[in-house]
């Protein structure tokens, strides 16, 4: 089934054990997310990574980053408009997780550049190390426990704007290592996040919003998708919470 299917088996018995569902099988994402607009609303220094990953700026656990005020004059940009159909929607049409050489693909290069004192088998499987979760603080020691956040979903960024691109261009969407894209994340956020967007879910720990919404915000302003008035509301209320 290829490299996708790798720690599959893990992931399933962290999923018996966390009550939630999904496993990033043949053609799955690893992230365990399925469409929806249910609302869920909710009140480190990585390791240098093969594969171009850009490195992280300090205070920083993602790649990337700008700072509150270019975050602002982000947002400010974003075009605004309201979420588009999911029709004609799959993840299949996001290529991931892609080869990044040397065995690697790209699951494997976030959870190697994200942890601490990670160590890869001859298949680049991460059999050791450290995570701590950016969204929630929990430290995690079973990379099986983990899963690769897409900071915009892909399934928001279809709504926003993706339905309109090519196959090329959504592949690079879905394995972006350069910018804040992708971190790994505890599964029981990642799967309550779902495919919401920021106005809809919220990490629940409030100390990684200044992150948050810049991340995302320099995400969607990379790509042009839009974001709706909610959503651009929320992510100020986030980049708000940086210190001055």
């Amino acid at each position: 089934m290829g490299r996708q299917t790798r720690g599959c088996a893990g992931v399933v018995a962290a999923v018996l054990l966390l009550g939630v569902g999904g496993c990033g099988g043949s053609g799955g994402s690893g992230d365990g997310k399925t469409p929806g607009r249910t609302a869920t609303s909710a009140g480190t220094a990585p390791s240098a990574a093969p594969g171009g990953a850009a490195k992280t700026a300090p205070g920083d656990v993602l790649p990337g980053m700008v700072g509150a005020a270019v975050a602002r004059t982000q947002l400010a940009a974003l075009t605004t408009g309201k979420p588009g159909t999911m029709a004609g929607y799959s993840r299949d049409k996001f290529t991931h997780w892609a080869e990044q050489g040397n065995k690697c693909d790209t699951r494997e290069v976030v959870l190697k550049r994200d942890g601490r004192n990670v160590t890869q088998d001859s298949e680049c499987r991460a059999v050791s190390g450290s995570w701590t979760s950016l969204y929630d603080g929990v430290t995690v020691n079973d990379a099986s426990k983990l899963d690769i956040d897409h900071m915009v979903p892909l399934a928001e960024a279809w709504r926003s704007g993706a339905a309109q691109w090519d196959a090329a261009k959504r592949k690079s969407f879905a394995n972006d290592l350069t910018r804040p894209q992708l971190l790994a994340v505890s599964a029981a956020t990642n799967r309550a996040k779902g495919d919401q967007s920021p106005d809809l879910w919220q990490p629940p720990d409030k100390s990684s919003w200044c992150q948050y919404g810049r991340a995302w915000t320099t995400v969607k302003s990379h790509y042009g998708l839009t974001v709706t008035e909610a959503e651009r509301t929320m992510l100020t209320t986030m980049i708000d919470t940086c210190a001055a």
